[in-house]
């Protein structure tokens, strides 16, 4: 592990080589964290708005997060620049883009605004051209190992609770038809996370766009649930559909979708991706809370398990999961103190 001293040393080299250090006390303002093991310092006395990041190679990509960086900033999309790296090291110097994270704007009111130039990055996002981009593909195999968290951190580790052979079958079952609507969509840039705690407020060229290092060529719809599905912020139903829709019409124009993917089978794209999503992150938040010792992130089950059930609730084809989830999952979660005191506690078994 490398010491605080020789971070702060190759900051303060790293600063004068570029010139941008105006103090010879060099000063790190620590700043709060974020899901992985990245640990963000805000410099002052900079000629430039600075972020000295501490991101261990042995868990984080650095690599990339500087190329991603780079191909959306060559696109339009305000990613943060890259000034200096030390991949060995696993050291950054990137852009400061501030704090005004779109979640407490949103929660303010500010939504119409801020979805619009959301969607406006999103559109120069997906016209990415994926020939030769350099990112992993979103294949069936990594959309299936990403589910299988759901059943060995959620359902087991979380929840103590072990599935039979018929259960596993079950959600086999369950993970194709989610799998196989991936696959039908048109293959674009996505971020992965894209979201009310990666998106930033910016003057210019909003919004400013964060925590990309995963992304990969996907299917077109997974940016847009992760949106408007928010793990962190909840819409009413019929407000989503609404800017779905809006998007859908966009795509059409676009010449993105042609005329036999009509509003319902885009709709059921969103929908079924969603479910994909918010599976995989049931068990990525339970996994956060019992491997990295990050318990917040079970205060953000309770809308996750929400999306789950009144999505697959509209599907005859996952009537199966729902009626499994509710009689095997929900007497066991209702008892869970991070459950009863959500504002979902109420509405599971309506």
């Amino acid at each position: 592990m490398t010491s605080p001293e020789a971070f702060k040393s190759w900051v303060e080299a790293a600063l004068q080589a570029a010139g941008m250090l105006n103090a010879t006390d060099l000063q790190l303002q620590p700043l709060s964290g974020d899901a992985g093991f990245r640990s963000y310092y805000r410099i002052a006395d900079c000629t430039l708005p600075i972020l000295a990041v501490s991101a261990p190679p042995d868990t984080e990509k650095n690599e990339a997060f500087c190329h991603i960086a780079q191909l959306l900033r060559q696109n339009g999309v305000h990613a943060p620049q890259v000034y200096a790296v030390d991949f060995e090291q696993g050291f950054l110097l990137i852009e400061d883009l501030g704090d005004a994270l779109y979640q407490p704007l949103l929660e303010a009111g500010q939504q119409e605004t801020l979805y619009a130039d959301a969607i406006t990055c999103l559109r120069k996002l997906q016209h990415i051209a994926t020939d030769h981009c350099g990112l992993p593909l979103y294949d069936r195999e990594q959309l299936q190992l990403e589910m299988n968290l759901f059943p060995q951190w959620f359902v087991e580790q979380l929840l103590n609770i072990d599935l039979t052979e018929s259960e596993q079958m079950l959600l086999e079952d369950v993970y194709v038809l989610l799998i196989d609507s991936a696959m039908q969509q048109p293959q674009v840039i996505v971020h992965r996370d894209f979201h009310c705690r990666n998106l930033l407020r910016l003057e210019n060229n909003n919004p400013g766009v964060i925590d990309f290092q995963d992304g990969v060529v996907g299917p077109l719809t997974y940016d847009l649930v992760s949106l408007y599905r928010d793990c962190y912020i909840c819409w009413p139903p019929q407000q989503v559909e609404a800017w779905v829709l809006q998007y859908y019409h966009q795509l059409r124009e676009d010449g993105v979708l042609n005329e036999q993917i009509d509003e319902v089978v885009f709709l059921q794209w969103f929908d079924w991706m969603g479910l994909q999503r918010h599976i995989k992150v049931l068990g990525i938040f339970s996994r956060l809370c019992l491997r990295d010792s990050k318990s917040q992130y079970l205060n953000d089950l309770p809308l996750v398990i929400h999306y789950t059930l009144s999505v697959a609730r509209q599907y005859p084809e996952l009537m199966s999961f729902v009626d499994w989830f509710e009689m095997r999952l929900l007497p066991v979660i209702e008892s869970c103190e991070w459950y009863r005191n959500s504002d979902y506690a109420t509405e599971s078994l309506t």
